[in-house]
């Protein structure tokens, strides 16, 4: 991957690669879940730790191969484990639960002593090849592309890296595993041929889609398997009653949720715990993170973060939503507005040009253009209270802490210092004072000066 992040925690669609893997194997319900860590293996098992407690890792201190890494696993385990034992790549994201629970069918209804997953692909090349018996079909052998005839090389069926073991069988069969191969390595693969040579059933179980085994070694194949794995988020949202304007242009995390006749415009991203409500409009060019919308929203060109936005409330164009932001029902937060650990209650609205920080503004109150929450005295925040059915004039500074009392207004210009009681109008400014002649004794000849003298009525023109 060329990065300082270990290849199984890049990650794609709000998951790392490990994670995918984990969330779909988790899905079977196990006794144990296992994951094997080597290469930076603190940093992989504190994310593990983060994303699933209930993970065991077992460390593989060489890389040995695959058949090492799994004897690292049933060592962690206790040795031999009773019932079946299911293998997966750390690096197959799009690898789904249901694939999984299809091979283990497979494996308990045909008596297998182990089932690979495999799949045809349109290129092999890198895989394992699956080599069956002529006659009966049976899988002989998995050939590693290395080790392969040019005749093997020619075969589509791969291994997917996936496999159901009994887990009695494969621990007896682990020990004997050699590494007399080109990379000097114990191969898991050897496994099948060793239980087929001591007269066990070998059988396969083939995967409905051969991208979902795809593995994950480069920046190419992390946009390849995202863009996949994109495409099959959106297509279940649409299938469930979503309208997707253009899914070329809209990128959603697998935490994503959507209510019935959602609408997602082109260039939005929701990302993390988002959850659009029902009959909602998102975007365009939205990106939403950890932010629920509340049934009929709308929400253009926003960017929001930590946010909770109302049933019907307005948000945008333009608008910047910082964590601890809500928005009550039929709400606004309009054009250039920047909201910050604010609630903001029902129909009240902040229209324009606005930065509301650490504030609590009850309802139906309406905040005039270019009004300024001052928050911060340069070393702690300050919260500021304006109550219900207030009337706020345009480029207001409200410098906390200070609170604006239920129906109360507070005129232009004013910067308020001083709490305001209930019903009172608040004017914080200094008089105006006109200084008649001032451009043409300081601007003397100046452009202004001129439009002035022309502006000037003279006594002809008053005959």
């Amino acid at each position: 991957m060329k990065s300082a992040t270990p290849k199984v925690l890049h990650e794609i669609c709000g998951r790392s690669l490990v994670g995918h893997v984990v969330a779909a194997a988790r899905e079977l319900d196990p006794h144990d879940l296992v994951v094997v860590v080597g290469h930076a293996r603190e940093q992989v098992q504190a994310h593990l730790s983060a994303v699933d407690p209930g993970v065991r890792t077992a460390v593989q201190h060489e890389q040995n191969g695959t058949g090492h890494a799994v004897r690292m696993a049933l060592e962690e385990l206790g040795g031999a484990v009773e019932g079946t034992v299911v293998v997966v790549c750390g690096d197959t994201p799009l690898l789904t639960a249901q694939t999984l629970s299809a091979l283990v069918a497979t494996h308990d209804a045909d008596g297998n002593a182990v089932t690979v997953l495999t799949a045809e692909v349109p290129d092999s090349t890198g895989y394992g090849r699956i080599v069956r018996d002529v006659e009966s079909g049976a899988v002989k052998a998995i050939v590693e592309h290395k080790d392969a005839t040019d005749a093997q090389r020619a075969i589509r069926e791969i291994n997917s890296g996936v496999f159901a073991f009994d887990g009695a069988l494969l621990a007896d069969a682990l020990g004997k595993v050699r590494t007399d191969n080109s990379q000097g390595e114990e191969y898991l693969t050897d496994v099948l041929g060793i239980l087929r040579e001591a007269g066990h059933r070998v059988g396969a179980s083939v995967g409905k889609d051969h991208r979902e085994i795809l593995g994950i070694n480069n920046r190419v194949q992390l946009a390849e398997a995202r863009a996949l794995l994109n495409a099959r988020l959106l297509e279940r949202a649409m299938l469930g009653g979503v309208t997707v304007v253009d899914p070329g242009s809209t990128f959603v995390d697998v935490t994503v949720g959507f209510g019935q006749d959602a609408l997602i415009h082109p260039g939005t991203q929701l990302l993390g715990d988002t959850y659009v409500g029902e009959g909602a409009e998102v975007g365009p060019n939205t990106r939403l993170r950890d932010t629920r919308v509340g049934a009929g929203a709308r929400v253009d060109n926003t960017v929001a973060d930590g946010a909770v936005i109302g049933e019907f409330a307005s948000v945008g164009p333009f608008a910047y939503l910082r964590p601890g932001t809500s928005l009550g029902a039929k709400a606004k937060a309009g054009t250039y507005v920047e909201m910050k650990n604010a609630s903001i209650g029902e129909g009240t609205k902040v229209p324009h040009l606005s930065y509301v920080g650490d504030a609590t503004i009850g309802e139906y109150t309406n905040i005039g253009a270019a009004s300024v929450f001052v928050n911060y005295d340069g070393e702690h925040k300050h919260h500021t209270t304006v109550g219900s059915h207030c009337k706020t004039g345009s480029d207001n500074m409200f410098v906390a802490p200070v609170t604006i009392g239920d129906g109360a207004y507070t005129a232009a210009g004013s910067v308020i210092t001083k709490d305001v009681p209930p019903g009172a109008l608040a004017v914080a400014r200094g008089q105006q004072r006109n200084i008649e002649g001032w451009v043409a004794r300081k601007r003397p000849g100046s452009a202004a000066a001129q439009a002035a003298a022309s502006a000037v009525p003279t006594d002809s023109d008053a005959h």
